[in-house]
């Protein structure tokens, strides 16, 4: 019974949000507008100078477009956390009959949707600009297993400063780094033409492999072990940040 009234709560709790995010659209234009941009200007500008071994940059590409997509997406997480924890709606649900854990849940799953809007309208953009794919039903549902487990850590994460920072700047600054990160990977460019020392760091952090993956999946080219490296990136990420948004979760109120 306690299972079935927190599902009801996270429910009713997700639908304000959401409401919230259809009263402003601002919100999900901001966060396609920059990933669109840099998928413009990589595929019309630089895309003709970098030999990437493939015909099609707009393929190569949109793996690191969608995954930039998520981490400024998710800044608006913390954003919204931080604006409901300072104008006290936490103190407010706290008071009323309802469970605890679904304040925090309605937040997930509002990033979950926003973010899955995103990614199907710059898919749609990048169809318009060349984007081919001969994957099937499975990889398909295999690289949207991945985009979902990666929007779930980086939401996690972005919990902590929603939960924590003493402003509004400091809320969402957190996604910075977030957003440059696949810059230094595979996303763009090759990771054989960087400079030793930036090639080690760029073949060693999650993002090169999570995009290896995605782009293995959506050009049905063999995964290899990229696959398993992606989502244990993702898990270890989600399960780390989870653990410590708990702790920051029960510090408020």
């Amino acid at each position: 019974m306690r299972k079935v009234k927190a599902v009801r709560d996270t429910g009713i709790l997700f639908g304000r949000l959401m409401r919230h995010i259809l009263r402003s659209p601002d919100t999900v234009i901001t966060t396609v507008l920059m990933p669109l941009a840099f998928m413009l200007l990589f595929v019309y500008v630089f895309g003709g100078a970098i030999d990437t071994g493939t015909g099609n940059y707009v393929n190569y590409t949109l793996p690191g477009v969608l995954l930039i997509a998520i981490a400024s997406g998710v800044s608006y997480t913390a954003f919204r956390l931080f604006t409901d924890v300072r104008g006290g709606m936490f103190s407010r649900f706290y008071a009323m009959p309802v469970t605890r854990s679904s304040v925090l849940w309605a937040h997930v799953l509002t990033s979950l949707a926003a973010n899955a809007v995103t990614i199907a309208v710059l898919i749609l953009i990048a169809l318009l600009m060349g984007f081919r794919s001969d994957a099937g039903v499975f990889s398909w549902l295999a690289a949207a297993g991945i985009l979902l487990l990666f929007t779930l850590a980086l939401t996690w994460l972005a919990v902590i400063p929603g939960l924590t920072a003493k402003s509004v700047d400091g809320a969402s600054a957190f996604s910075y780094p977030l957003v440059f990160l696949p810059f230094i990977s595979s996303a763009f460019v090759p990771t054989a033409t960087m400079p030793a020392a930036v090639r080690v760091f760029a073949e060693n952090q999650p993002v090169t492999s999570i995009v290896n993956a995605l782009r293995a999946l959506l050009d049905s080219a063999p995964v290899g072990n990229e696959i398993g490296i992606a989502l244990a990136w993702c898990a270890g990420i989600a399960a780390a940040a989870y653990a410590f948004a708990q702790r920051a979760y029960r510090r408020v109120g």
